[in-house]
């Protein structure tokens, strides 16, 4: 017995030897000089063209999520870069393998337990009860909960009253961002520990907001945080600290078995 194939299909883009189209739209004619990056990332995740409400609150997504300094991810990349500065795609690469459930990813968990505690369909939810019960199980199996607590910024996120602000602004501020609110107070009243909502976390309620699917959150990181790295690596080849860094852990670090 044959199988019967499934079809093959995308409905992203194609061109010919004198088009290019995108998302339906010529990218000649209506994508260049009409859209900015935020947008056409939108676009090409959506399909649809961002209102002027979602560009604000899209592109205040993705530029939170370009730069946050020294990070392990910037360090891979420049450590990368130091060692191949011939692939400079190959020390992005490396940076970005570093987004995950601690750093920058952490929206993808913030967006999921949202969506997994408070369903879509579900209207006439009690967002206390659903705060408190998430928290209390989050304690009992001794889970972090994802978008909470960050190292440096407390007791508040500087990032996150302003992300809010702007989905407030701009109609992007419902059931989401409130539970994710509510879930913070809950924690830091059962912890007694000061638990700021994060950016990643302000992101993951956002995105909750728009809809948009908890498994493909982490990917507005990676795209937003490969322009971050390209800076620390173009900073990299003209100020490198690189190789100052290797050989100063490795001197630390072996100074104890080392003779004198």
């Amino acid at each position: 017995m044959s199988r019967q194939n499934k079809p093959i299909r995308s409905d992203i883009a194609w061109s010919t030897k004198d088009r290019i189209e995108v998302r339906g739209k010529s990218l000649p004619d209506e994508i260049l000089g009409h859209f900015n990056l935020g947008d056409l990332a939108y676009l090409q995740l959506t399909g649809k063209t961002p209102t002027a409400a979602e560009s604000k609150v899209f592109n205040a997504i993705v530029i939170t999520l370009v730069e946050h300094g020294i990070t392990p991810s910037a360090l891979a990349a420049r450590l990368t870069y130091a060692g191949a500065p011939e692939s400079l795609q190959a020390a992005v690469a490396a940076g970005l393998c570093g987004l995950g459930t601690v750093f920058v990813g952490s929206m993808e968990g913030a967006s999921k337990m949202l969506y997994e505690v408070l369903p879509t369909d579900a209207a006439d939810a009690d967002l206390d009860a659903i705060a408190r019960q998430t928290v209390a199980d989050h304690r009992a199996a001794r889970k972090i909960i994802p978008g909470l607590g960050h190292p440096l910024h407390k007791p508040v996120d500087p990032r996150t009253p302003r992300l809010f602000a702007i989905a407030e602004e701009n109609g992007l501020s419902g059931r989401y961002v409130e539970l994710m609110q509510k879930i913070q107070a809950e924690a830091e009243a059962a912890s007694g520990k000061q638990l700021p909502i994060n950016a990643t976390g302000a992101i993951g309620a956002i995105c909750c907001e728009f809809g948009f699917p908890g498994h493909i959150v982490r990917g507005f990181g990676v795209m937003a945080r490969a322009i971050g790295l390209v800076g620390h690596i173009l900073e990299e080849s003209e100020n490198p600290m690189g190789i100052e860094l290797w050989q100063r852990v490795e001197d630390e670090a072996t100074a104890h078995i080392r003779p004198e």
